[in-house]
């Protein structure tokens, strides 16, 4: 069997029960980084008797032909350096494999960091999507936010300290400076922080360079989201009429609040 186990994302003493039994008492252990575990176990005050496997982004494929075979005879026990397997972390690939080998596998719940942010954003929970990491490049990030223009679900992004700033000019000027959101950094840790607000309000704070690790927060679109179509076809008409493409959406932005970099969109689509 292959059991998942979800490990602190930053307080030590969310470490569950379970999770230390586990620790303890298996003889396999598929492991991000074997370092990082053992400095996790001997913080735990646990010793390690397991036989420690290597499972990363780049040998996941590979290795879990080797782990599927181990779990068949045996339990593995399966962690990643912070929250749970398999999301934004390794993991995938083996559980998968194992499903498609008839294998079983289990799970120890534990802290998540996608979880944890939104609960305290103060942004709607019933209804929500997990985006993981965004894109480093900024028309990479852009591509992403316009493709989620439309989506009414509560998202939730992974991002690095030194381009939190970034990314959230890049969310503003797709959806909206308007657009409610929140950074929440250094969760279950001693400076944990969400800081609530427009992404307007965010891009200002964010200029202060916080640190640490964040989730970016962002509400989705409102069901009377507006009709880009027809505005991206006021846009075309207004540009007939010797006003600039993005001048003409930049006034229809200001008149209707809508997103004037979705409107130019559009428009140029239109156009096409």
């Amino acid at each position: 069997m292959l059991v998942l186990a979800a490990t602190p994302i930053g307080n030590l003493s969310d470490a569950s029960p379970r999770l230390l039994a586990a620790l303890a008492d298996s003889d396999v252990i598929a492991c991000e980084d074997t370092r990082n575990l053992s400095h996790l176990a001997k913080a735990l005050g646990i010793t390690l008797k397991a036989r420690l496997i290597s499972l990363h982004d780049h040998n996941e494929r590979d290795a879990a032909a080797k782990i599927v075979e181990l779990a068949r005879d045996a339990d593995v026990l399966l962690v990643s350096d912070a929250g749970m397997p398999t999301i934004s972390d390794p993991g995938y690939n083996l559980v998968r494999a194992c499903a498609e080998a008839d294998i079983e596998v289990s799970v120890i719940p534990g802290p998540s960091a996608v979880i944890a942010a939104l609960a305290i954003s103060g942004l709607a929970t019933d209804r929500f999507t997990f985006e993981g990491f965004l894109p480093r490049k900024s028309g990479e990030r852009k591509k992403l936010f316009q493709s989620l223009s439309r989506e009414q679900r509560t998202m939730i992004f992974f991002e690095a300290p030194h381009r939190i700033l970034e990314a959230l000019e890049d969310a503003g000027s797709v959806l909206g400076d308007n657009r409610q959101a929140a950074v929440v950094r250094e969760l279950t840790k001693k400076f944990e922080h969400a800081e609530r607000g427009t992404l307007k309000d965010l891009v200002d704070w964010a200029k202060t360079e916080p640190r640490g690790e964040m989730v970016l927060v962002i509400a989705g679109a409102q069901a009377e989201e507006h009709d880009y179509e027809e505005l991206a076809k006021k846009a075309l008409q207004l540009a007939a009429e010797g006003v600039g493409m993005k001048a003409a959406a930049a006034e229809l932005a200001r008149v209707t609040g809508a997103s004037k970099s979705v409107i130019y969109e559009h428009a140029l689509r239109l156009k096409a």
